[in-house]
């Protein structure tokens, strides 16, 4: 059995060894870009052995300049002669060929035109786009990488202005579920509140948040450890008032993090009773001073519900860039 190797730096190595010899040795002045890029856990370094069962091998993305284009089916055959079937133990040896209009046409559909339009792109596939690791850039597909990197200013405090507000609908259910017996619900909400925390985190920190099953993981590696382990206490708490002191303490931390970015002036910590014996943060109050802050017309009035990539488990919906239109329409 081959050894396990990361994709991307399996993918890098191929390139380096193999392809681009043959590129220089029949193409001296053919400029070109490879790298990886779109979908898979390979993309973000989260793959292993496992991964390798689909979707992976030694298969790196060469990308072309619009203008050389057409020589794609003439590099295809060159590759076919001249590449190793297998490389490093692994089979299925292949070369991507396109260009970086084409993989943005797949991908995301268009790039965004205005603050709305980057709200119905899929956040994972923004991730996927701009994260993967750039092998050699000789067309300079990076400088459009740049202009994806992260959200806008103001779509940046649009979706956090939402987490906030989302939150804020449910803070006090924690402890009201459990006062009625409802643990069940009571771990329930906690859950949702702490999804909205980390969403919160990852826009803090400028990272675009991964889908569900990357989600956990990506925030890991965030290195909010103060906030990953109250979080992790409160989704782990047997009793209600273990659950509700590390929801707020998490709750608490966060704002610490957000007085820290230096986007609104500093939000005072004030720990209240919501009148039903539970204690709160006025998580409302700076979803609102969160949102005076916006200054696209576009953006500044629209409700704030976030973005669909930040509705869990809803890929089938956001995922797909035909929809971009339908999503696009919600904030009309």
């Amino acid at each position: 059995m081959a050894k396990f190797i990361k994709n991307t730096d399996l993918c890098e190595s191929f390139f380096n060894e193999c392809c681009l010899p043959v590129l220089r040795q029949n193409y001296p002045n053919l400029k070109v870009s490879a790298g990886m890029m779109t979908a898979g856990s390979q993309v973000l370094g989260y793959d292993d052995i496992v991964s390798t069962d689909h979707g992976w091998g030694p298969c790196p993305i060469l990308f072309l300049s619009d203008c050389d284009l057409h020589m794609r089916d003439e590099l295809t055959v060159v590759f076919e002669k001249n590449l190793p079937s297998i490389y490093k133990g692994y089979s299925g040896t292949n070369v991507w060929i396109t260009t970086l209009n084409e993989v943005i046409e797949m991908y995301i559909g268009e790039m965004p035109q205005n603050d709305i339009d980057w709200l119905s792109i899929s956040e994972h596939r923004l991730l996927g786009l701009t994260a993967g690791r750039i092998f050699i850039d000789m067309i300079n597909i990076q400088e459009t990488r740049d202009k994806l990197s992260f959200y806008p200013q103001d779509v940046k405090l649009y979706l956090i202005a939402s987490q906030w507000r989302i939150l804020a609908r449910e803070r006090a259910f924690v402890k009201r579920c459990s006062q009625v017996g409802d643990e069940l619900g009571s771990r329930i909400v906690c859950t949702h509140i702490a999804e909205r925390l980390m969403r919160l985190c990852f826009l803090y920190k400028n990272k675009y948040a991964p889908y569900s099953k990357w989600f956990g993981t990506a925030f890991k590696r965030l290195s909010l450890d103060n906030i990953h382990d109250e979080i992790t206490a409160a989704i782990s708490a047997n009793t209600i008032a273990e659950r509700e002191d590390h929801i707020l303490n998490a709750q608490i931390l966060v704002v610490e993090l957000h007085n820290s970015c230096n986007i609104t002036e500093p939000f005072e910590i004030v720990i209240d009773d919501y009148g039903r014996n539970a204690k709160i943060i006025h998580a409302d109050d700076l979803a609102n001073m969160v949102q005076g802050k916006i200054t696209s017309p576009e953006l500044k009035n629209c409700l704030l519900i976030g973005s669909m990539s930040q509705i869990s488990n809803l890929n089938h919906l956001w995922d797909s860039p035909e929809n971009r239109g339908k999503i696009y329409q919600l904030y009309d």
